[in-house]
């Protein structure tokens, strides 16, 4: 695949979550804007308005700056750049942000359509926050950024749904690629460990230790790994989005039950 096929397959996964997300938006209640999110002081609003923060920086319509004060679920420099778009937005009607969202992707749509990317590892000329991402990076993760924010409010309002979209697909099979760092680097079992995630819709991910400690993806799952963790979608995201613990009885484990208790524990690569 080239390139600019990667990239525009990209677009295509992020455009339908937004279209996604902003259906969402409009059907929703006063009350339920209101709703808090497993998103540390963030609720429906505050989740909607980093959204359209992005989102219209992308678009090129201009950073923004706000005096953010000290709230104490900001702990960290991409934290303090995201609660401005929160704050900036704070006293917007929610029609309001809904409309921002989708002018700004509109606008954005139609530029990466006019004249879209073809370099995987070139450097776009807007990006938010001074991130030092490349085409690649950034048109990878909007996806996700906008479907995990989708299913923050999904579970905030308790409207489960939305999981069997392409931004659902794209997210799981993305964030299963992380199961080397997390069993390598956070859980550190011994050389020869291996492991199987099986998350139901996507394909199943197998990892080994090798004698430097790192875990390797294996091209073959092992017939009998140390391991094999399964789980459905909606835990293995609330999971690995560092949204909400897992239930114990949401979790299968075959083979040594306390290592995969470990790596589940570890599972949360995005915040």
């Amino acid at each position: 695949m080239s390139d600019r096929e990667l990239l525009a397959g990209y677009i295509d996964t992020w455009a339908s979550s937004v279209d996604d997300l902003l259906r969402l938006l409009e059907s929703l209640t006063p009350e339920e804007w209101t709703k808090p999110t497993d998103l540390p002081g963030w609720d429906v609003r505050a989740v909607a308005a980093h959204t359209a923060h992005l989102e219209s920086v992308l678009a090129g319509r201009g950073e923004e700056t706000a005096e953010i004060g000290e709230p104490a679920h900001v702990t960290s420099l991409m934290g303090q750049y995201t609660e401005i778009g929160v704050v900036n937005r704070r006293d917007v009607p929610p029609e309001a942000i809904v409309e921002e969202i989708r002018s700004a992707t509109a606008e954005r749509l139609d530029l990466l359509r006019t004249d879209p990317p073809t370099d995987a590892a070139a450097k776009p000329e807007l990006i938010f926050g001074g991130v030092p991402w490349s085409w690649g990076t950034l048109l990878r993760n909007r996806p996700l950024d906008v479907w995990m924010h989708e299913q923050d409010i999904r579970r905030a309002v308790g409207r489960p749904g939305g999981m069997d979209t392409p931004g659902a697909q794209h997210t799981t099979d993305y964030l299963t690629e992380s199961l080397g760092f997390v069993v390598g680097k956070r859980v550190a079992p011994p050389a020869g460990t291996t492991v199987v995630l099986a998350v139901e819709g996507s394909p199943e991910i197998a990892v080994g230790v090798d004698e430097s400690g790192r875990a390797q993806q294996l091209a073959e799952r092992p017939a009998e790994p140390t391991v094999r963790v399964s789980m459905d979608r909606p835990t293995y995201i609330a999971a690995a989005g560092g949204r909400r613990a897992v239930e114990p009885d949401a979790v299968d484990y075959d083979g040594d039950v306390v290592l995969g208790e470990r790596i589940v524990a570890a599972l949360a690569t995005t915040p």
